[in-house]
């Protein structure tokens, strides 16, 4: 409960102009540097994902978090020293590989979303889980399937602009009827 506190508070105590600019505003960290990450904010982060929305409130993922440098390495030779990965999982049974994925989708959002709103740099990572479910597929929990990868960690101030790419405008994705 206090972590949802926690959470609740980092976003309750940001202006409404500033939650609209974590919300709208976001972008993948690309210089990430060396830098611990702090207990209580990782805890924010892991706990924006285990609060994310579900179909029928299955809650299908797992969490594996990286914070080993040697082993974040295999992962993703560029880490740094502090730098942490999460790695999503989820048990894909008959029937459910798309909602559980999706569903993972989400929770992986919401922590992307929580570290850049608790002042860290974050990135989604899909390329690097075939090395997850390949050689270090013991590492996650047995009988699942990494999905995704959120990267958390310090970052290099000018990040945010060296790294935001622009978007589409609205009318080239969106259709009303």
């Amino acid at each position: 409960m206090k972590k949802l506190i926690v959470l609740a508070a980092v976003f309750i105590a940001m202006p409404l102009m500033a939650q609209e600019e974590s919300i709208l505003h976001h972008y993948a960290a690309r210089n990430f540097t060396a830098g611990d990450v702090g207990k209580e904010r990782l805890d924010t982060v892991l706990t924006a994902g285990v609060n994310a929305p579900s179909a029928m409130n299955r809650q299908p993922w797992r969490f594996t978090v990286a914070q080993d440098i040697k082993f974040v390495k295999q992962i993703i030779p560029d880490a740094k020293d502090g730098n942490v990965l999460i790695i999503v999982s989820v048990e894909l049974k008959n029937g459910n590989a798309a909602s559980a994925v999706l569903d993972c989708g989400l929770a992986v959002q919401s922590m992307y979303l929580a570290a850049q709103a608790v002042g860290l740099g974050s990135r989604i990572y899909t390329g690097p889980i075939g090395i997850v479910n390949g050689k270090l597929k013991k590492e996650i929990p047995a009988g699942h399937t990494a999905v995704a990868i959120v990267r958390i960690g310090m970052v290099e101030k000018a990040d945010a602009v060296t790294a935001a790419s622009s978007r589409k405008s609205m009318e080239k994705i969106v259709t009303y009827k």
